[in-house]
């Protein structure tokens, strides 16, 4: 029996020349290492200013998240920020106070990398900048600044 693959055929068992038979789905953790890389490439005053804002990844956001947002699949949102942004705050965190904190959703993240030709680390990047963004009550237009000058970095 044999596969089409691409344009050519390769007989099952073949060995993929891409070795993609050993890959895995990236874990939370990759996740979490790509959101600290990305980070580590924005610019010096935005990460001074993201300092204690805590980044979360989890696989999907939360039946209440959802309900809340009227999300209509767990797939809609890829990344959220919650708590008091720069804009809103007035001297700090009060008592009971949850910490600022942006999560990163890995699967629905996972679903658009493979639906589009952006890598892995740009997306999680883009998300990051968004939901941080909203954390300073940035414009689209300053965000995607703060994008270009983390991927001149990186690049």
């Amino acid at each position: 029996m044999k596969f089409l693959n691409g344009a050519s055929w390769r007989a099952v068992g073949a060995p993929a020349a891409t070795g993609w038979s050993d890959l895995k789905a990236p874990s939370l953790a990759d996740i979490e290492k790509l959101a600290d890389e990305a980070m580590s490439r924005l610019p010096e005053t935005f990460r001074d200013l993201s300092e204690g804002v805590v980044v979360r990844v989890d696989d999907f956001p939360s039946d209440e998240v959802m309900v809340e947002l009227g999300a209509e699949t767990e797939f809609d949102l890829l990344g959220l920020f919650t708590g008091v942004g720069l804009s809103q705050a007035d001297s700090g965190l009060r008592t009971g106070q949850m910490p600022n904190i942006v999560h990163l959703y890995r699967r629905p993240i996972l679903d658009y990398w493979a639906e589009h030709e952006e890598t892995l680390g740009a997306i999680v990047t883009h998300v990051l900048v968004h939901e941080i963004g909203h954390h300073f009550g940035l414009s689209d237009a300053a965000m995607e600044a703060i994008e270009a000058e983390a991927a001149a970095v990186e690049g």
